[in-house]
């Protein structure tokens, strides 16, 4: 199998970085009543939630996810499965966790999340969600249409995009994800998904031409 590519295209470096930028939230941290890592292939999202707990930013994680096409061979028992067995390896107390394993889509992340809050009896009026790093816009609006009252709070690891790609180590993927993610800010809100978010036409002209470089397999 042929090696993965780690290194941004010179000619395509400031269209992902228009797209990288756009998806920041750059929201300023603050304790929350719940950490909520949404599941994906990125494990890097169940180490963050883990860093932010003991910060002591919330009291309570919930790691969220079954699997989709792209982490069923990475995460086999499920994404928050894995994430909840990586977060105890560094040192999350067993109690301060809960599983949700059914999502198989950011919708599913969060009202199944808001259920099993109230099943518990807990009652949430903040939350951080944890997420990869593009994909923060689209938690932020999905939270939003879908759990409206309580106050949200997007995060991600705080790494450049180069060293982002480095971890997960396969340029491609990224920028597939990239593109997809951007798409369906526009695409969800048509369908009600998600509360419409602002595109600017930055982000609108660097999607058209990494699509036409052909970054689609994310595309819906």
């Amino acid at each position: 199998m042929p090696e993965r590519s780690t290194t941004r295209p010179d000619n395509l470096r400031a269209d992902v970085q228009t797209l990288w930028d756009y998806h920041d939230m750059h929201h300023e941290l603050r304790p929350a009543d719940v950490g909520i890592g949404l599941g994906s292939h990125d494990l890097g999202v169940a180490a963050f939630t883990a860093e932010l707990f003991h910060t002591g930013m919330f009291p309570l994680i919930v790691f969220t996810g079954a699997n989709a096409p792209t982490t069923v061979e990475r995460f086999p028992r499920g994404e928050a499965v894995h994430y909840r067995e990586h977060a105890l390896e560094l040192g999350v107390p067993d109690d301060a966790i809960l599983v949700e394993p059914e999502a198989r889509n950011t919708g599913d992340n969060i009202t199944l999340t808001r259920n099993l809050q109230e099943s518990r009896g807990i009652e949430v009026g903040s939350v951080d969600l944890i997420s990869r790093p593009y994909q923060q816009r689209r938690a932020y609006a999905t939270c939003k249409k879908l759990w409206p009252e309580v106050d949200v709070i997007c995060a991600s690891r705080p790494l450049p995009l180069d060293d982002y790609i480095e971890s997960i180590g396969d340029v491609d993927r990224v920028i597939n994800m990239l593109v997809g993610d951007t798409q369906r800010i526009t695409v969800y809100a048509e369908r009600g998904f998600t509360i419409p978010q602002e595109v600017p036409p930055s982000v609108t002209e660097a999607v058209d031409r990494l699509t036409s470089a052909g970054f689609t397999k994310r595309l819906i």
